[in-house]
């Protein structure tokens, strides 16, 4: 058996790791890479794999740059499984058809200036006809059940488990026979904290032979998630003083709804004043809507709240927006107000529009509260916040930076250092032969590997993209 790494090797985003089984070729993940744009489209376009030869796809969930690339999975010929949790296929469904109008959205602006400079055109790396062709491919499993991945002879049996990260996200067990010998092999996808709003905490898989982990926040802790709500009224209390807008980029998947959810509970104790909240993302109001059929994966308050009839995505002050008119006449919104719009990244999306209007605004504030890879504009703006004078490129314009900028890591529903630390301490560590870290940035999963090895004395290695190991 063997594994090769073939995205989120020493990055966060592209997550995609190939298992060879006795002749059979089984993808862990199918993500986008994100990135600067022109890399970004070279990375994504070329697979470290023929897609015609796998025989089957076992994801973890839907974020984008998990499933983002599955579409040109089946552009280039991929005919397998694939499997996921049904909330993550309820997801999927409605998330990579976004991903293709954005793609085809982004070549036409890309266009443009390659057209300027006499430079080739760019195709984009797929559309609605691959969005559907893919999603005729998915069986839905449910947790904490063992399934046969077809097309490996019985050899082949996962177990999904809860991984508390968003809607439906899963960790993966995998059982291979091989050569007389059960392999357990362990795929952490992205793992979530405990006591995150809405979800349940991440669970236990059981011990196992070798571990591939995510690494994200290796090397950093958050403040602790109990402490959202308290975060986000401190925040928003100094914004509305100022009188501004507070723009808040958040990834349609989990971010938002959090956010509005912790938003019910401030305006319900009356903590706050009834400023208007705006949702302006139609993805974010499709999401929302999946995440009320989804009960299975909520914890127990908020279970409770929804089976007594408290409607915990919505209140009287908030309103979701989907038409472009409705989005557009958000400019002329006098006085404080709270804008939650996507990409959570600011690569893209409506909150590029709202960031063009704002930003140099001294009046305003930019909520930022999640991971921003390197090269994204969030992560410029990240990078901005305690300088002055910074000017960042919005829509090919500068633009001075004025707002004042906030991260509230509280909201990451990535575990930190500290509860990765925890979570592997639930293992059987004489049983990990080797762990393997991926989707985190190379400093992250240095300090990882280095706490990991101190705390618990296994081996831990850090491939790098392409590589390989044989188990």
């Amino acid at each position: 058996m063997k594994i090769k790494f073939c995205g989120a090797a020493r990055t966060v985003t592209g997550s995609q790791h190939l298992l060879e089984i006795d002749g059979k070729k089984l993808l862990l993940d199918c993500g986008l890479y994100q990135g600067k744009r022109e890399d970004a489209y070279n990375i994504n376009r070329n697979f470290l794999y023929d897609p015609k030869e796998l025989d089957a796809v076992v994801l973890s969930h839907a974020h984008i740059d998990h499933s983002g690339n599955l579409p040109s999975l089946w552009k280039s010929g991929f005919r397998g499984d694939l499997y996921s949790t049904t909330a993550t296929r309820d997801l999927c469904a409605i998330m990579l058809q976004d991903s293709a109008h954005i793609q085809t959205r982004d070549i036409e602006y890309t266009n443009k200036k390659r057209a300027k400079k006499g430079e080739k055109p760019f195709k984009p790396l797929y559309g609605f006809e691959e969005v559907r062709g893919v999603m005729t491919l998915f069986k839905s499993m449910p947790y904490n059940k063992k399934f046969t991945v077809n097309g490996f002879g019985g050899n082949v049996i996962v177990t999904y488990f809860d991984a508390g990260h968003i809607l439906g996200s899963a960790q993966v067990l995998l059982e291979i026979k091989e050569k007389g010998r059960t392999i357990k092999l362990g795929f952490t996808g992205d793992i979530g904290r405990p006591h995150l709003p809405i979800l349940r905490d991440p669970e236990h898989m059981g011990d196992v032979d070798f571990m591939i982990s995510e690494s994200t926040y290796g090397g950093r802790v958050h403040d602790k998630a109990i402490d959202m709500d308290n975060q986000l009224l401190t925040v928003l209390k100094e914004s509305f003083a100022r009188g501004g807008k507070v723009i808040v980029p958040a990834f349609s998947v989990g971010r938002t709804q959090e956010i509005v959810y912790s938003l019910s509970k401030l305006f319900e104790k009356k903590l706050l004043p009834r400023v208007p909240i705006f949702v302006d993302s139609p993805l974010s109001t499709n999401v929302s809507d999946i995440f009320k059929l989804h009960h299975e994966c909520f914890d127990k308050e908020t279970a409770q709240l929804l089976s007594s009839g408290v409607d915990v995505f919505g209140f009287s002050n908030l309103t979701y927006i989907k038409d472009v008119e409705e989005s557009k006449q958000l400019n002329g919104v006098k006085g404080p107000c709270v804008i939650i719009s996507a990409s959570g990244m600011m690569e893209s999306g409506r909150v590029l529009h709202h960031l063009k209007n704002n930003i140099s605004d001294p009046k305003s504030t930019l909520l930022i509260v999640g991971f921003q890879a390197p090269e994204t504009l969030g992560r410029r703006l990240v990078e901005a916040k305690d300088t002055e004078g910074t000017y960042v490129k919005i829509f090919g314009e500068m633009q001075l930076v004025l707002s004042k900028i906030y991260v509230l890591n509280s909201f990451s529903a990535h575990a930190d250092r500290d509860e990765l630390i925890d979570y592997f301490g639930k293992f059987d560590k004489t049983k990990i032969k080797q762990v393997w870290l991926v989707h985190g940035d190379y400093d992250q999963q240095q300090a990882l590997q280095t706490t990991l090895r101190n705390h618990y004395s296994i081996n831990v290695e850090i491939p790098e993209k392409g590589s390989e190991a044989v188990l």
